[in-house]
């Protein structure tokens, strides 16, 4: 069947109905478009795991600061549409502002998980956590899927995601997906097409400093020497670095004796680029662990 397009909530109910009369499961990939490879492995996703893949785009302005790029961020519907269908979507739901604020965004009821939603992306962009709750929350309860698929590149707004599912009680499995990634390593983000060809050429560097940060993990070096010496190494390759954190995978702390799974974020800015990526580390029982050392 060709895939359908729907704009408004009461089109995008009665498409989702008769699917759940018949006890077919859903699966979500919230998007804000400007497709690449790696939204299109979210969908390669969800067509294994559930019986019907919807797909939302929805560029959310209440998760962009007034100086952010709201205006300019790219949207490519028309592309998008043809990528989705080719993959083998069932439902594009692609609503305008007004379907999803019907009061204006503004006036919207928000939602916020507390603590995961002020460190690190959420200290540097304030409020932009509340915003991605808010709209992830909405599009849960439209669409009431059985599953939501998100990648890990963003990996702390995959944390306060499983966190508001868990304290609002949502019937929803959360899954994330590994990080798409260019030959060369950069995490694949709509953002990306910002980079000047001579910022693109050194983009890399911050994929190249997560993995020399696990390798110095793995090794016995502390978080705090980890997080300096990745923060001069963003800095030595012409990238601003925003932060470079080790902390706790399961809930973004500061590393303590006796933690084994633990993630390296890191974000910088390059160009007109705001960069974002994120690194998993598991230590063996035989590794030191490696405690916080904190770097203001």
């Amino acid at each position: 069947m060709p895939m359908v397009v729907i704009e408004d909530l009461v089109s995008l109910r009665r498409c989702l109905a008769p699917w759940r009369r018949s006890g077919r499961s859903i699966a979500l990939v919230p998007t804000m478009g400007n497709l690449h490879a790696g939204h299109l492995a979210l969908v390669r996703e969800a067509r294994g795991v559930a019986d019907h893949t919807l797909v939302s785009i929805f560029v959310n302005p209440l998760q962009f600061g007034p100086s952010e790029d709201f205006g300019s961020y790219p949207r490519t519907l028309a592309q998008d549409r043809a990528s989705l269908a080719a993959e083998g979507a069932d439902l594009l739901f692609a609503p305008p502002v007004r379907t999803v604020y019907p009061h204006g965004y503004r006036e919207q009821t928000r939602v916020e998980v507390p603590g995961l939603s002020d460190i690190l992306c959420g200290a540097s962009r304030p409020g932009h956590f509340v915003g991605v709750a808010t709209v992830v929350c909405k599009l849960l309860n439209m669409a009431q899927p059985d599953v939501v698929i998100f990648g890990e590149k963003d990996f702390q707004q995959l944390l306060v995601i499983r966190r508001m599912v868990e304290d609002l009680c949502l019937p929803v499995e959360v899954r994330g997906l590994a990080t798409v990634r260019e030959p060369d390593g950069l995490a694949m983000s709509s953002r990306n097409g910002y980079l000047s060809p001579a910022e693109r050429a050194r983009a890399p560097a911050l994929y190249r400093a997560l993995c020399r940060a696990g390798d110095g993990l793995r090794a016995g070096l502390t978080a705090g020497e980890v997080e300096s010496e990745g923060a001069k190494a963003l800095a030595d390759d012409g990238l601003g670095p925003d932060y470079f954190r080790v902390c706790r995978a399961s809930d973004l702390q500061a590393v303590t004796t006796g933690d084994r799974e633990l993630v390296v974020l890191a974000a910088a800015y390059l160009g007109k680029a705001r960069l974002i990526d994120n690194l998993r580390v598991s230590l063996t029982p035989y590794n030191p662990v490696a405690t916080v050392e904190k770097v203001d």
